[in-house]
């Protein structure tokens, strides 16, 4: 299915794209000075600070989230998270090459009383062709002025259809619902800004005696407030802590929803890599909370938060209705655990196309009587598959993908007609329903290593690509230019531009790219005199130091100034003899830091410390196990 842009992502974008436009700002360049030192996330370097305007000063500091908005761009950008008000005929469309395709019509609009229905396809706007035009251009047609009409001619299947519409204002809200096939809620969220949580509270409610599971759609959800995240996340978890933010001093404040829940009913949540912020707080809270799953592509990786400056908060700095946004916080989910830069992996790697029919064949009901034509599918609870829904022509590829998507240790079962058993593996269902139009994610030799499973885990969820060939190559060795393109591909990181930090390291190198983005993340650092030896092998010592440093950057519980226990030296250098003295902590932190329910140790390694050699070098295997048992402890992977 395709997918429309809504209206208010459309006003973000303009918003910040209006800053590019030389303003007067009422904020003079000392005030923001001001502001900055006190309240940025990270210190600020004085080349930063000394320069001789906002605008200079807030191209230097480099956050694209801190920006300057004039009194026209702060409304603008507060309107972006609110119900619109335009004066049309109440539709939501996206464009195909044969017309304008209706999604949504909304109630109470000149498009419902004329009979509209979503996918409609509208043909003609006013004796003009829709076919081939741009959404901008289809968009100015339909609406105009209030009182004014606009004449629509469009096929219902194969009948033709018109009206003449009177345009009216029309409020599109920032939250939807519905209810599909009679059982599945449905919510399409855009934002999240104050009026979301009751729309949720109003849409859930209204169709409590029939949803059986609930569906949010957060693709193009581009963010809001995190409180309304929380509160609107509160509808499916209860009463729970569902967020934490962090400030330049290391200070937390913590964000739980309040109200109990509203439905039992599991919870599956769409996203796509347009889904950011406060979107991924929600989606991170559904996951942390075992309500339900994720299902679409990795999300934006925006795990900062901005404070908004403004005439509420100083009056006497912004007079004139202008406003400074600051980063101002990191945020981090229920788990502890930051999306920044990494997103959330949804439960279900599919494309975010297909999301809505997975969600759709994850919703059947448990079968009353014989189980036979059904699987079950046990993934942070129990879901059920109507094999006769799944293998029909409009959910075959959606099923393809779903099966393509789990991950090898998700338990599946067959229906047996008065129970179940063990079923095949999704690879061999694949073939067995001949369903042959997928890309299979494994590697054909992670079988001939003892970290098969990691190694395949880590390929459905495309954090490994391999040596190009099908292959993964466990059992070689890892340089250092190797683990540097694996961790930056488990990250999703931003890959700087501009001129390289080492010498030896070009960024026209297939590795330069990634190098870069590790060191400017703290993660890996060169050898001395501007090097960094990218062909030189991994050893294990430098393996786990690197990860400790990813889980501390990943997870607040890992950073060593949150944990309440750090053995000293003395008892670090008694406990891991053999290690160098800048890699013991990190050893202890990956095997000892963390404790079981019984206060035992917990080890993210490979092997025990002591079965390992620190200065041996580290296999491809042996990094991917420990890359994918750190991201699988923090809750990163499902």
């Amino acid at each position: 299915m395709k997918r429309r842009l809504p209206i208010r992502v459309l006003s973000l974008l303009l918003a910040l794209a209006l800053l590019f436009a030389p303003a007067a700002q009422a904020l003079t360049l000392e005030q923001a000075r001001m502001l900055l030192t006190q309240y940025y996330i990270d210190d600020i370097p004085a080349s930063v600070l000394e320069q001789d305007s906002i605008a200079s000063l807030l191209e230097a500091l480099g956050d694209p989230y801190t920006v300057y908005f004039t009194a026209e761009e702060n409304q603008l950008f507060a309107d972006s998270m609110r119900d619109q008000d335009i004066v049309g005929i109440g539709i939501a469309a996206e464009t195909e090459e044969t017309g304008l395709r209706l999604m949504r019509v909304y109630e109470d609009t000149p498009a419902a009383q004329a009979g509209l229905q979503p996918g409609d396809l509208i043909t003609l706007v006013d004796g003009r062709p829709t076919a081939g035009e741009d959404i901008d251009v289809l968009t100015a047609w339909i609406q105009g002025a209030e009182g004014t009409q606009v004449h629509l001619t469009w096929l219902r299947g194969d009948t033709e259809l018109t009206a003449t519409l009177t345009r009216q204002a029309v409020v599109i809200p920032a939250t939807v619902g519905g209810l599909w096939a009679d059982h599945i809620g449905y919510l399409d969220c855009d934002t999240f800004g104050e009026e979301t949580l009751p729309h949720f509270q109003q849409e859930v409610e209204r169709y409590a005696g029939q949803a059986t599971h609930w569906v949010v759609d957060l693709r193009s959800n581009t963010g809001g407030g995190v409180d309304a995240a929380v509160q609107s996340a509160g509808v499916f978890t209860g009463p729970e802590t569902l967020a934490y933010l962090q400030d330049g001093s290391n200070r937390f404040l913590t964000f739980s929803s309040e109200q109990e829940a509203q439905t039992q009913a599991p919870v599956l949540v769409l996203v796509d890599q347009y889904t950011a912020s406060a979107a991924e707080l929600f989606a991170a809270a559904i996951r942390d909370t075992g309500r339900g799953l994720v299902i679409g592509t990795r999300t934006f990786g925006k795990g900062v938060a901005q404070i908004i400056f403004d005439q509420t908060l100083f009056p006497e700095l912004f007079p004139d209705g202008d406003a400074l946004k600051i980063t101002a916080y990191r945020f981090y989910s229920a788990a502890g655990v930051t999306d920044d830069l990494i997103g959330v992996f949804p439960h279900l790697l599919v494309a975010p196309s297909l999301a809505e029919d997975v969600a759709v064949l994850l919703c059947a009901p448990e079968p009353e009587g014989s189980t036979e034509n059904t699987l079950r599918l046990e993934f942070g609870g129990c879901w059920y598959i109507d094999l006769e829904q799944a293998l029909s022509e409009e959910y075959r590829t959606a099923f393809t993908a779903l099966l393509a998507a789990l991950p090898p240790d998700v338990p599946l079962f067959s229906g047996a007609g008065s129970g179940w058993v063990k079923a095949p593996s999704p690879a061999a269902l694949l073939d067995q329903y001949r369903l042959t139009e997928y890309a299979y994610r494994g590697f054909s030799d992670a079988g001939t290593s003892p970290y098969a499973l990691e190694i395949d885990t880590l390929g459905i969820y495309h954090v490994l690509q391999g040596a190009g060939d099908g292959t993964f190559r466990p059992n070689e060795g890892l340089t250092r230019a190797q683990l540097c393109s694996l961790l930056a591909q488990a990250l999703n990181c931003h890959y700087p531009a501009g001129e390289s930090r080492f010498s030896d390291v070009s960024m026209d190198a297939w590795y330069g790219p990634a190098v870069n983005a590790l060191a400017e993340l703290g993660l890996v650092s060169g050898v001395g005199g501007d090097q960094f030896h990218p062909d030189d092998p991994v050893n294990h010592e430098q393996l786990i130091t690197i990860l400790s440093r990813l889980g501390q950057r990943l997870c607040f519980f890992l950073d060593f100034e949150n944990l309440r226990e750090h053995p000293s030296a003395a008892g670090l250098a008694q406990a891991y003899p053999g290690w160098s003295d800048w890699a013991r902590e990190h050893v202890w932190l990956l095997s000892a830091s963390q404790k079981d329910g019984d206060g035992g140790p917990i080890s993210l390694l490979w092997e025990p410390p002591e079965h390992i050699d620190p200065t041996g070098d580290a296999l491809r295997g042996e990094a991917a196990s420990l890359t994918c048992r750190l991201l699988y402890y923090l809750n990163l992977l499902p």
